[in-house]
């Protein structure tokens, strides 16, 4: 028996099991469908815990972490909440977390990159990303050497640090732009021979990564939660955690009642709000101003067969809008309560479950999951040495030669003719 089968959601047949899109041109996601029903933890480190609900075949051990869920006690308190569960992802040693990334796009990372491998892909990889995922497809192609391409704007450069002494395998070229520049240049140059594009949203081992935050919390809670909170930028997350949960109900022994999504985003620039709401939250200027502009994609995957409206209509969720100030204070109280640092993005999502206690939209005794995208990051620049990744190559996405001008860099540093 197959390990899974990859369906169309609109046309429901059956694909390759390395299909990014549906054969028949739909407009729609594909999904895995896993032969295993019920869900039995591997022994295995980091996400390869959840190995029967990921499209591999093999694991990458070195470097693999995973969520880590506990049940809150100081902030649960200060928010007169009785059933508070925080899925952590990021480094907290006194935990047992160990993302050295400091970003559940690890959980993405690494069964992209170990589907890769099963392919005997040896093609260049290219990831376009405001940040936090450029530093997840770093950290396991270093462990791995995969050869990749990183497509990032120049305002996000910052946040391409590493833990590893050798990134000869990654080559960074940043772009005068924002985050929909660097996607369309790293399409472009994806749909190239040599190049491999990692396919966002449409890769099921990506979505299926950041749908184990669901699996551990729900493991650990014992039951699937009545609300799900997490901030996003493309809202794929959302979906992951959507999907996720229709898998556990269809295990069983978790319940039977998918958990309401509550996905944030961050003003001035929060399309998905202006989608589901028909308000205009999106600033001429966006992303800037944004109290974390990872959060801020001008082409989410919104109204695509199985996409972000489908996951909140599913679910009977919602979508916030938080302000600077909303995040801010959120970020303090958390830190404050919890006694870890966490990433601006987590912030948003902390400060969309305040704004739901204060509207009444969750009671005391609702089982709450709360996903911490990112945190630990200052904790664990006190215990490990960082660097960060230096561009190979800076260009405009105004300049008609950027295409040219980074393979040419590609070429160079990777020694390949293309």
């Amino acid at each position: 028996m197959k390990k899974y089968i990859v369906r169309c959601l609109l046309c429901g047949e059956t694909h390759d099991p390395y299909s990014l899109n549906c054969r028949n041109g739909d407009d729609a996601l594909l999904r895995a469908e896993y032969s295993a029903r019920t869900l039995q933890p591997a022994d295995l480190p980091g996400i390869w815990r959840y190995k029967e609900w990921l499209p591999v075949r093999g694991i990458i051990e070195k470097g693999s972490g995973r969520t880590v869920t506990y049940k809150s006690e100081a902030l649960s308190s200060q928010l007169g909440l009785e059933d508070l569960w925080i899925a952590f992802n990021g480094y907290w040693p006194q935990r047992d977390a160990m993302m050295m990334t400091c970003t559940f796009k690890d959980l993405e990372s690494f069964p992209t990159m170990q589907r890769l491998r099963e392919m005997d892909d040896t093609r260049i990889m290219v990831v376009a990303s405001a940040g936090n995922t450029a530093r997840a497809f770093s950290h396991v192609c270093s462990i791995t050497g995969q050869p990749l391409l990183l497509i990032v704007p120049q305002e996000s450069a910052h946040r391409l640090w590493t833990t590893h002494s050798d990134t000869s395998a990654v080559c960074l070229a940043t772009v005068e732009g924002d985050y929909f520049d660097a996607i369309s240049l790293a399409g472009r140059i994806a749909s190239r021979e040599g190049f491999v594009d990692e396919g966002g949203a449409k890769n099921i081992a990506r979505r299926d990564g950041m749908g184990t935050v669901m699996l551990d919390a729900v493991l650990t809670a014992g039951s699937l939660p009545d609300h799900y909170f997490q901030a996003v930028g493309s809202g794929t997350g959302g979906i992951s955690a959507w999907e996720a949960a229709i898998r556990l109900i269809g295990d069983g022994r978790f319940g039977s009642k998918l958990p309401r999504l509550h996905l944030a985003q961050s003003l001035p620039c929060a399309p998905l709000y202006s989608l589901m709401y028909g308000k205009d939250a999106v600033a001429p200027a966006c992303p800037g101003g944004m109290y974390d502009d990872v959060l801020f994609n001008r082409k989410p995957p919104y109204a695509i067969k199985g996409g972000v409206k489908d996951a909140i209509g599913s679910t009977g969720g919602a979508i916030y809008a938080v302000s600077n100030e909303e995040a801010a204070y959120s970020q303090s109280l958390f830190e404050k309560e919890e006694g870890i640092d966490i990433n601006p993005a987590a912030a948003v999502a902390v400060a969309a479950l305040v704004q739901a206690v204060r509207k009444g939209s969750v009671q005391p005794e609702d089982r709450i999951v709360l996903n911490i995208t990112g945190g630990g990051q200052k904790r664990l620049m006190q215990d490990s040495p960082v660097r960060l990744i230096g561009p190979s190559v800076r260009v405009s996405a105004k300049d008609p030669c950027a295409e040219d001008m980074i393979i040419t860099t590609v070429q160079n540093r990777f020694g390949v003719k293309i």
